[in-house]
């Protein structure tokens, strides 16, 4: 058992590995190694067990008991955050993610304690059905979050012919905010930093008119940059999209109107690093995403809004994996 658990281990890093230098961009490669960690820790932890038994159950028990402080842990920070979060930008429903998390975790929590005090049928069912569901979705997270910092932390430094910027809302329908300003200096960092080789690119802003907008938002970021020195020649607006996927699409067919065969790089704030660059693959377009720093009150969020986005743009696999779990663990704590 030990010997297959390691060797699953090595086979999904090694695929891990190769799909990581053929295209960062793939929420997969995160699974892969997570799933292949995951493997290489359990493989290693049997074989230890086998030669140090009693220490292996101690660490076990511990590793419990830590796993359920942890959870706790995390479930008031989520909670906190949530309520910081409202304070400061309002209820909007993407504002309540912390909130709804926090949430989520202690009611699992709390139907688990629930369970084995009481040990009836249907709640034993639905226990287990929500301890699945919630562990495969804590995993993906986990999944999610470790390799968009590994993404962010390895993302290529060559010399590009543009960089995008993708847009964000305006203040007072004209202003730059805060969160896009952070995207506008990590821009002007790469603009500068190639200009300095002499080869300076093209930076493209990109973002529409919102309905409580006065002016493009690609309008306002172009203001911000040509205030900050750089050439109106060297700035290239996209003013009609409304959304990521249309920043890129449209962005695309403006590049390539220039030069077909382009490189690009593309900026936006840390917690969107690795969707932006899931969606640049899908788009076809042949740059990596770079991490503008973010309010750390507000990282929290916006993270658990990515993520939820990622787990949207893949429904039939996620809904399949939750209902399976689901259904074998109702079926387990029933008999069980």
């Amino acid at each position: 058992m030990t010997s297959l658990l390691l060797l699953a281990a090595a086979l999904l890093l090694l695929l891990f590995a190769g799909r990581f230098r053929d295209d960062r961009r793939r929420f997969g490669n995160g699974v892969l190694l997570g799933l292949g960690t995951l493997l290489l820790f359990a493989g290693s932890f049997l074989e230890f067990a086998r030669f140090h038994r009693p220490v292996a159950q101690a660490v076990a028990g511990a590793t419990g008991v830590a796993a359920v402080v942890s959870a706790t842990a995390v479930a008031g920070a989520l909670l906190a955050n949530g309520i910081r979060m409202v304070r400061a930008e309002g209820g909007r429903p993407a504002n309540l993610l912390s909130l709804l998390a926090g949430l989520g975790v202690l009611a699992v929590l709390a139907l688990a304690v629930v369970t084995e005090r009481t040990d009836q049928g249907p709640l034993r069912a639905a226990a287990t059905a929500a301890l699945l569901v919630a562990g495969y979705l804590a995993f993906l997270f986990l999944c999610f979050a470790g390799y968009a910092a590994l993404y962010q932390r390895v993302t290529a430094r060559r010399p590009v012919d543009f960089v995008v910027v993708l847009g964000a809302g305006l203040t007072n329908g004209s202003t730059v905010p805060p969160l896009l300003a952070a995207r506008l200096q990590r821009a002007l960092t790469l603009y500068r930093r190639q200009a300095a080789r002499g080869r300076p690119p093209i930076l493209v802003v990109s973002g529409g008119k919102g309905s409580d907008e006065r002016v493009p938002e690609a309008e306002a970021m172009a203001g911000y940059l040509m205030a900050r020195g750089v050439p109106e020649a060297h700035v290239l607006q996209e003013r009609a999209s409304t959304n990521t996927g249309e920043n890129l699409a449209y962005s695309r067919e403006l590049m390539e109107r220039i030069r077909p065969d382009y490189r690009c790089a593309i900026v936006t704030n840390d917690f969107h690093v690795l969707r932006a660059g899931i969606l640049a693959r899908r788009a076809g377009v042949p740059g990596e995403a770079h991490g503008a720093p973010t309010a750390a009150y507000y990282r929290p969020s916006a993270t658990l809004r990515e993520f939820v986005a990622v787990l949207v743009s893949y429904p039939l696999a996620n809904l399949a994996a939750c209902a399976v779990l689901a259904a074998a663990g109702a079926r387990a704590g029933w008999y069980g």
